[in-house]
Order: structure tokens, then C-alpha cells, then sequence
């Protein structure tokens, strides 16, 4: 080593296993899931048992016992560590219903100085999610920084779609999995230094693509990958503009804003692939009449 360069230290938490979890869901559950970020009673599709593809961001509610696991072992104060990022890899469409048997990982933890970042990895067959978990109080231990934030296309945006949101989304989102206070109790959502209960990240998320793929000509459930940073909190009742830029073959990409000047989804990508391979189809083909 050179006296220009500087040992890191890892966190005595990169690396540790956190364990197995078979997860179960049913056709309502995926059901319900659709209806709590956004999709509308026609699009049956979505919202009916009968023609039901499942979003490939249902995945994300079955890994939630990762990040939650995690905190529950004391690596970040719970009350305020928030979600960062998110990252999602779809290997294979989810069937409508079924179980999974489900494994985490903590994959980094980068040094931010005054916090770190938790990277929580969740791998099964069908899919590998990471969940980026900001803890203040939680840095200072001589670690690498970590990537830094994605820089938003330099030209103007070539879809610029709405995104609303409703009074009870949040409530509904939380049915769930993530039953986080900060979601639904006021009290709870002051103590984190909020103002009032907010929308959960990846209930955003999730309802930010449903447009999204409508404008790309695709259908939601063909997304394959999927990223994005939880940059401000969203109210529910929040009217959201999203702006998309594509011409990249790695994907469009997008970052959403409430109250016109307040970004609340930045670095976002996402990957749809149209022309996917049903040969595993996530629902039964009942013939034609």
C-alpha cells in the first residue's frame, strides 16, 4: 500500500446471511396488490382471477421480511432509517398464485459518513431483489462510499405522463406487509419528522409504471428489471408528474416529481421486454368460447 492510499473497513454486517423464508400468496393477494397501486377495476388483466397476469412488482411485498429482519437484529435505529433505493431482476413471471422459497443476504454496507447504506439482497428463482436501506448514525466505520446517484438524461423527456394518487392508498398498500406506523398513524409518521402518514416507496413505484408502460406500448407484467432512488416522501392524494426518456437500450428511463418541483423518484430504469418467452405463463389460457 502506497501512503497515498487509504485502508477501508468492512461492516461486521456485509456478508451476513439472513436466513431463509418459504412466502405463500394467492390470486387475491397479487389481486389486492394491483388495486393498492393504482390499477383500475377495468383492467382485468389485473384485477380478475380469470385473466389475472401478477406485477412483477408484487415480488417485492413476498421479500419484505429481509429489510425488516435486518433492522429487527439492531444494524439501524428502525424509527429512522428509511428506504433508499430499490433494485429488482425478474428471472421468471410469478404464477398467479404459489409459494417461494426465498433467501437474503446483506450484499454491502457503504460508508456514508455520517449514516450507511444497507444493500439487502433477496434471491429465489423467480426473482432477485435489493432493498437500499439509509441509516443515519449507522457510518463512521472507514468503509467505500459506494456508487453514486445516476445523472438524469441531459434532453427534455420524451413522455411526460400524470400519476395520481388517493386519500386511502396508503392504508390499503400496508395490508400487504409493510406495516410500518409511519404509514398510517400520525404520531408515528411526526416521530420519523414527518409531517402527516405517508405513501410507501414502493407503492410509488410500482404505480409510477403502470402509466409508464401504457406510454411504451407494453404491458406491465413484461417488466425484467427495474431500479430506482425514494428521493422525498409522497402524500397520499399526491398528483405526481413522471417524465420517461428512452432511445437507451438498457431500458427508459424516469424520475418522478409532487407539487411540480419536488422530485420524489429519481434514477429510474426500468426494462420491459414485450416479446417475452410466455412458455411459463403466470396464468392458465382458458380457450375462446
Amino acid at each position: 500500500m502506497t501512503t497515498t492510499e487509504t485502508a477501508s473497513t468492512t461492516s461486521p454486517w456485509q456478508g451476513h446471511d439472513l436466513g431463509t423464508r418459504t412466502v405463500s400468496y394467492t390470486e387475491r393477494d397479487a389481486i389486492l396488490y394491483a388495486l393498492a397501486v393504482g390499477a383500475g377495476a377495468d383492467r382485468l388483466d389485473l384485477v380478475y382471477e380469470e385473466r389475472l397476469r401478477v406485477l412483477p412488482t408484487f415480488a417485492l411485498t413476498l421479500a419484505q421480511w429481509a429489510p425488516d429482519a435486518l433492522g429487527t437484529l439492531g444494524a439501524f435505529d428502525v424509527t429512522t432509517a428509511v428506504h433508499g433505493s430499490q433494485r429488482l431482476l425478474v428471472k421468471r413471471p410469478l404464477e398467479r398464485a404459489g409459494e417461494l422459497v426465498t433467501s437474503a443476504r446483506v450484499a454491502h454496507v457503504w460508508d456514508k459518513g455520517s449514516a450507511a447504506v444497507f444493500e439487502v439482497e433477496v434471491d429465489c428463482d423467480r426473482f432477485t431483489a435489493t432493498w437500499s436501506i439509509f441509516a443515519p448514525g449507522a457510518g463512521g466505520f472507514g468503509g467505500e462510499r459506494g456508487p453514486s446517484a445516476p445523472r438524469r438524461p441531459d434532453r427534455p423527456a420524451e413522455h411526460r405522463l400524470t400519476v395520481p394518487t388517493h386519500s386511502r392508498q396508503a392504508a390499503l398498500y400496508r395490508l400487504l406487509g409493510d406495516r410500518h406506523a409511519m404509514h398510517i398513524d400520525p404520531e408515528a409518521a411526526k416521530a420519523a419528522g414527518m409531517p402527516r402518514p405517508f405513501l410507501h416507496g414502493l407503492c410509488t413505484l410500482a404505480a409510477a409504471l403502470l402509466p409508464l408502460a401504457d406510454a411504451l406500448g407494453t404491458h406491465p407484467a413484461d417488466l425484467v428489471e427495474l431500479e430506482a432512488r425514494f428521493a422525498a416522501p409522497v402524500f397520499p392524494g399526491d398528483l405526481l408528474a413522471l417524465r420517461g426518456w428512452t432511445g437507451d437500450d438498457t431500458g427508459v428511463r424516469f424520475e418522478a416529481s409532487a407539487d411540480e418541483d419536488r422530485t420524489v423518484l429519481s434514477g429510474g430504469r426500468a426494462r420491459f421486454a414485450p416479446d417475452r418467452d410466455q412458455a411459463e405463463p403466470n396464468r392458465e389460457e382458458t380457450p375462446d368460447a
